[in-house]
Order: C-alpha cells, then structure tokens, then sequence
C-alpha cells in the first residue's frame, strides 16, 4: 500500500468516527449545559466551594468567576512547583526556577500547555498528576463554560443573564470530560500506552553509558491532554514518545480525541439556539478547513522535490516511521487547527511550507474546529464578522440568529479579533530587535525568525506546540510567553462575554425576506472567505519573511 492511500485511508476512517459520535456527543452536551438537576457529586462540589449553582450570572459576574478561578489556579500550580523539592513523589528532582514556574503554571492555566522543559527530566508525580493533569481537565472546561455563555446569549433574549459560571465549570468536568477520559485512557493502556507510578529505572547498556527512563500516570494525562486540546506531553518527545502513543492505532485514536468536542460542540450549539442547521454551517465551515488544510500539507509533504524526499517517498525527517507522512500530516494539522499543540513529529523540520501550514492554522485563531469551547466562541466571532460584511454589501442592519448586530456588538467582535495578533507581532518585533533573545534561534535567517514568530503564535493562540529549534527556557522567553499565553487566553474572553450579555439583552428580530440565511451553503462560504481574508491580510507580511521566504527558496 503506497503511503498516500495510507493516508487517505486513515482520514476516510476518522471522519467515519467523528460522523458516528457527533448526534450523540452534541445531544449529551447541550442536555448537561440545559439541565436544572445537580448530580450529588455536584452539590458536594458546590457546597466545598461556597457556590450556589442555581444563581444567574450577568456576563461581569460570569467573567469575575472565570478570572478568579484561572488566578488561583496560576497561584496553586505556580506554588507546587516551587516546592516540587520538599514534596514526596518528586523522583528527586528539585524546585523549578521562578521563571520556568511562572510560565509552566500560565501555560496550564490558559489551556496552552507550552513546554520550556523536559518532562520526564523535571516535573514528579506530585506536580504531573496532581497539578498539570488537573488543569488540563479544569482548563478545557473552563472554555467550554464561555462557549456555552455566548451560545446562551444568542439563545436568550430580554435578559443579561448568561447561566452560572460554577455549574458549568463543573458538569463540563464531571458530565462530559471525566466520563470520555476514563473511557479513553483504558483505549491507551489497551494499546501498550503506560499508566504506574514507577520511579526512575536504568535501562540496557548503550555505548557510552545506560538510560534512563521513568514511569509515571501516562495514559491517564494522555487522553486528557488530548480531549480537552491541552497538549503538554508526559515526554519532552511529547506524542512521538512510544510511552504516549505506542502504535499507529493509537496515533489515529489521539487524532480522534483531540476533534471529538470541538467538532460535536457544534451540535451542541445548534440544539441550544433552536436550529441544528445553524450547527451545521458551523460545522461545515470547520470541516472545510480542515479538509483543505491536510490536503496542503499532504501536497507539501509528499512532494518529491530533491532525490532525498524520492529516496524516502516523502520529507520524513522528523517523522515516525511508525506512522509515517499521511497520518503525521493529520496530526499536524489537527493540532494546530485546534489549540492542542501535541505533536508526533517536529514542525521545525517539515517543509518551509509545510511549517507555515502548521503556523497558519493557528493564526486562523484555531477555529477549524479550534479548541475545546474556544474553537466555537471564535468561529461565531467570525460569523458575527461576516455577517457584518454581508450586510454591508447589501445596506441591511446584519442580524445573527435573530440578534441585530450593531455598533457595540461589531466593535467587541472587532476587539476580540485584533487581540492575538497584536501580541503575536509585538513580541515578535521585540525579540528580533532586542540584542540577546535572538540567541535562542538554532538556524539564521527565515527557519530562525520562522522559529521565534512561531513561538509567540503558538503561546497567544492557546496552541502550545513548538518549532523544536528555539531554545525557549530563558528568562527573556518564560516571561514573555507567560504573558502572551495569559493575555491572549483572557482578554477575548472579556470581550466574548461582554458580546453574549449584550446580544442576551436585546429582543428578537423576526425573520423577514431580506434576512441572510445563515444556515444555507451560500453563508458557509462567504464566512470561509472572511476568515481566510482577515488571517492573510494580517500575517502576510510576518509568513512572507519567514515560512513563505524558506519555501519559496
């Protein structure tokens, strides 16, 4: 079997998987996120915390709850590190340095998971289980909460209340995720994926020496790495450790994981509003993406463009030989379209194409389908844009599901959208200029800037993953992508509640004859082309001097 048709094959099936799970995964969110009743697991919750769950939230209370959960977050994770020495279970490591701390704890808090560290080389048990896999579960349900609030927002009208941010946060973790991560981890230790609390072992004699390898809770963090669109890996090889993803059955399984909720939450909106073919243009503006996204980096891929890529069928430096270039190619692009950044192969050495695939993909915003709840905030962003074109082109007040979209509603969604790209460019503009960050660049020239800008949009998107050359644990870069990672995780969320209080507050608009069809072909299009539009016409310039300039080499 020639690996093209590999590939193709494997697509073929996880489309069929992901077509077999989205009615019910959908139906089953949009009943947990509508439901009135509190499991007795919930109610011990609630009364630990001090919440009432059955109290309505404007979107500043809402926003208040979010931000104050993620804080204490940053501050527990944070503190756990720093006294990763004195604590049991840390496999003698000792206390991570202020810096690293600061960005590792961001990291998880923001659903990011970037990694300036070797996994296997610093963090124990204490700190893996019971910090980073904790937020990876608490993270991702965080932004299925606000996806859930702004999706209330076109679904309620005259009122400003957007549902409790504490009952969402929990049944996201106790209805949805927990339920699929037990399911799926067992998925893991079924095909050779490790789950103990091992130490430390040497293992065989090597010239030059023995290594060593740890042990460690890895199926468990594994599937909730990958559900909830976090990424950070066990290893420092990340999905291309055997540990994490031993065969290629599993590579396809964690593919599967990683599109399972951010595709089937469009289900889970067009229920809530009312219109499951308003889930379906969604989806098919998601899928269209990401479709066209693996066929661009398949054509890259595979291309035989030196007697080396002919000798080895295709540009398989980097790559597991495991899994080979069709289904690393839909790795790649799955976790970047989404805010994942699991890799099971280095992006740095793909193609210079290639690599500004996997770049591009974030700079979309992750949107196609995105992340575990961000993915559909900023896609009904963008809708929220396009119609707002459409009506331009037209002279009609635009309306989205029934909600006119005005003046303060176009200026919050243009707010949201000038967030990432103003801290993307900034720091980047920063880090080329200043003496010492560029230092950290393995290669010169465009792969080196190549490097750095990916480093920064991976961090303000949310994504996580790296070019693998960039030496980022430096003050200079644990700092900055901190900040980037916190900012670029928080701000749109002020600006997407602030959007779903104010489209709550309005009254509907009935359906006349010059009302856009949002649910028809013609919209999914015209909302493809905006997104498409908007990314290139603010990060050419930056694609140009970097990914384009390799590529075009």
């Amino acid at each position: 079997m020639s690996p093209e048709l590999a590939g193709v094959l494997q697509l073929l099936a996880l489309v069929a998987a992901l077509a077999l799970a989205y009615r019910p995964l959908g139906d089953h969110m949009a009943r947990v996120y509508s439901s009135d009743r509190h499991l007795r697991v919930e109610k011990w919750i609630y009364k630990g915390i001090g919440a009432n769950p059955s109290a309505e939230m404007r979107w500043p209370a809402y926003l208040r709850g979010v931000l104050a959960f993620s804080a204490v977050g940053v501050l527990f994770l944070y503190l756990l590190q720093r006294l990763q020495g004195s604590l049991p279970g840390s496999l003698g490591f000792a206390s991570i340095d202020p810096d690293q701390a600061f960005n590792t704890a961001a990291s998880f808090v923001s659903n990011t998971n970037w990694q300036s560290y070797y996994g296997e080389q610093a963090m124990g048990h204490v700190v893996q289980t019971g910090g980073l896999a904790v937020q990876n579960f608490v993270s991702a349900a965080v932004g299925m909460a606000v996806a859930v609030a702004l999706v209330r927002g076109f679904a309620r009208s005259r009122t400003g209340e957007l549902g409790n941010f504490w009952s969402d946060l929990v049944r996201g973790v106790v209805r949805i995720l927990l339920p699929l991560a037990v399911i799926g981890a067992i998925v893991l230790v079924a095909t050779g994926a490790i789950q103990n609390f091992a130490g430390i072992h040497e293992v065989g004699q090597f010239t030059g020496g023995s290594q060593q390898w740890n042990g460690g809770a890895v199926a468990s963090q594994e599937v909730i790495k990958e559900l909830g669109t976090n990424g950070g890996g066990y290893f420092n090889a990340n999905s291309a450790h055997p540990f994490e993803n031993p065969n290629a059955f599993s590579n396809l399984f964690e593919i599967f994981l990683i599109l399972l909720i951010p595709f089937s939450i469009t289900r889970t909106f067009g229920v809530m509003v009312g219109s499951v073919r308003q889930g379906y243009a969604i989806l098919g503006t998601m899928v269209t993406i990401w479709v066209a996204f693996i066929a661009l980096m398949w054509w890259t891929e595979f291309a035989h463009r030196s007697p080396a890529y002919e000798i080895a069928g295709a540009a398989m430096e980097g790559k597991e030989t495991r899994f080979g270039v069709g289904a690393s190619a839909i790795f790649a692009v799955s976790t970047t379209l989404t805010s994942t950044g699991a890799v099971d192969s280095f992006h740095s050495s793909y193609t210079g194409l290639g690599g500004g695939i996997t770049m591009l993909g974030m700079m979309l915003g992750e949107i196609a389908p995105g992340g575990v709840g961000s993915g559909l905030y900023g896609m009904l962003i963008m809708a929220v844009i396009a119609v707002f074109l459409a009506g331009l082109m037209v002279g009609r007040t635009p309306e989205y599901l029934g909600k006119k979209i005005g003046t303060r509603e176009i200026k919050l969604a243009a707010c949201y959208l000038l967030v990432t790209p103003t801290l993307v460019l900034v720091f980047t503009s920063a880090s080329m200029a200043l003496p010492t960050p560029p230092d950290s660049m393995l290669n010169p020239g465009a792969h080196g800037f190549s490097e750095v800008l990916y480093a920064f949009t991976s961090g303000a998107n949310n994504n996580g993953s790296a070019f693998a050359g960039l030496t980022a644990d430096t003050q200079w870069y644990n700092t900055t992508i901190g900040l980037a990672m916190l900012l670029g995780r928080f701000i749109p969320m002020v600006f997407v509640l602030a959007l779903a209080g104010s489209l709550a507050e309005q009254k509907p608009v009935p359906v006349t004859a010059g009302t856009l069809r949002t649910e028809k072909p013609l919209f999914t299009g015209l909302l493809t082309g905006t997104i498409l539009i908007i990314t290139g016409l603010t990060y050419f310039p930056a694609l140009a001097l970097g990914p384009l300039a390799e590529g075009l080499a």
